[in-house]
């Protein structure tokens, strides 16, 4: 992240603000501010993101999410509930958390649409699960768009088909028929894929 200079005044480089003047200049606009508050807590935010996730460019994605919501959410800072470094965990244990939630919702639709990989005899082969997502993802673009959108809607954003026919505006029924269209063809698409010689 690289904060351009903003209009409020200019910390210089010889100048290490103490974390409530940081936190004023903060609130009050000044993007230097937010570019010392990633100086300084950045390395601390990636390194929890990177323990919980796992992975290291997941959690470099997460430690710019969390100082993009400290500048978009800089005006709900309250010093009397503690200091801004915590304000600042927070945020992240909160992105943590929404970056394994959504993680957790691509192995659903991993799960439901990639299940009939297996073989009669699952111990025949080893699961790849990295793979299988990848199937999945590029079979699900694949689809048409509207069962492509239902299925986004139920795993990515984790709604219920109730939920999607109000978004959408379709009918409970569409939604139902959509999902269940889409499954079915992401199965069968899949299918195809482990057998080479049906695509010669």
């Amino acid at each position: 992240m690289s904060p351009q200079p903003g209009a409020v005044r200019p910390i210089p480089a010889a100048e290490s603000p103490t974390d409530e003047e940081l936190a004023r200049g903060l609130v009050a606009g000044d993007e230097d501010c937010l570019a010392v508050a990633y100086h300084r807590w950045s390395p601390l935010v990636h390194a929890l993101a990177r323990r919980s996730l796992g992975d290291a460019e997941e959690a470099e994605d997460v430690t710019q999410q969390v100082f993009l919501g400290v500048w978009r959410g800089r005006q709900g800072f309250r010093p009397e509930r503690g200091a801004i470094g915590g304000w600042i965990v927070g945020i992240a244990r909160r992105r943590i958390a929404d970056a394994l939630s959504a993680r957790t919702r691509r192995l659903r639709l991993v799960a439901a649409a990639g299940s009939s990989l297996m073989l009669d005899d699952p111990a025949a082969r080893k699961p790849e699960p990295a793979l299988d997502r990848v199937l999945v993802l590029r079979e699900l673009a694949r689809l048409p768009a509207p069962q492509q959108r239902v299925l986004r809607l139920t795993y990515y954003e984790d709604l219920t088909q109730t939920q999607i026919a109000r978004r959408t505006g379709w009918p409970l029924g569409t939604v139902k028929s959509h999902a269940r269209r889409g499954l079915r063809q992401l199965r069968h698409r899949l299918q195809d894929d482990e057998q080479p010689g049906l695509h010669p």
